[in-house]
């Protein structure tokens, strides 16, 4: 497996049957590179964007539900664990990195232990991507919910059999420190895709669990949407 190479290759007319295809695929590698410089650059992904916790990057994020009582709100928050992360990760190959770890409904806490692929780029030809691996615990009391995504990992360039990758760890791969340029201005270009992805992905898990728990309005003839019973902290 190999990353995504790009040239400098003009943008040029080409005459005859094919010039529309020839001008696409020069260009694709231009566009590709200008959303690159858009991402390594963005605010949302610089200083502050992955938080440690004693030194450990940890994501969290709190809530309440006010419409739905504790045990309506757990049954939700352990389903969506089940269906949604456990069912959509990593299972046939290697299922010690995708399983339960604790359940306990009296406390309202549920663990689970998820890898899944997380993809940069993917072209007929080739696809860049990475197991992404990491720790989710959901609590429940009453109204509010806690969830702690850490221990973050990342399995890179593995073979087809997927042998002889390249481990790593959060804390020496997105973090402030080692991501993000000494002027706090741009990302590096070989951690930043990890760190742009991962934040991405956890904002995405957490939203999950808000609209699994949510009662959607509908509003502007489904062009828009309004989560009702969500007050986040």
């Amino acid at each position: 497996m190999s990353t995504m190479k790009t040239n400098s290759l003009l943008c040029l007319p080409f005459k005859g049957r094919f010039g529309g295809v020839f001008v696409v695929l020069f260009c694709l590698p231009l566009l590709l590179m200008a959303g690159k410089r858009d991402y390594m650059k963005d605010p949302k992904y610089l200083a502050g964007a992955v938080p440690e916790v004693d030194g450990i990057v940890t994501f969290q994020k709190n809530f309440s539900v006010t419409d739905k009582s504790e045990q309506q709100i757990y049954d939700i928050v352990a389903a969506y664990v089940k269906n949604t992360l456990i069912s959509g990760g990593i299972q046939k190959q290697q299922p010690q990195y995708t399983r339960i770890i604790s359940e306990e409904k009296g406390s309202g806490t549920i663990m689970a232990r998820i890898e899944e692929y997380m993809t940069f780029n993917k072209t007929f030809f080739e696809i860049d991507q990475t197991r992404f691996r990491y720790l989710i615990s959901a609590s429940v009391k009453g109204q509010k919910v806690s969830l702690v995504l850490t221990q973050i990992s990342y399995y890179y360039n593995e073979n087809m059999d997927g042998k002889n990758g390249v481990p790593y760890k959060a804390e020496e791969w997105i973090t402030d420190k080692v991501a993000i340029n000494k002027k706090g201005t741009r990302l590096y270009p070989r951690s930043g895709k990890f760190r742009r992805m991962t934040v991405d992905r956890v904002q995405a898990i957490f939203e999950g669990f808000m609209d699994a728990l949510s009662t959607m309005e509908v509003e502007e003839q489904v062009l828009t949407k309004k989560r009702k019973g969500i007050v986040e902290e």
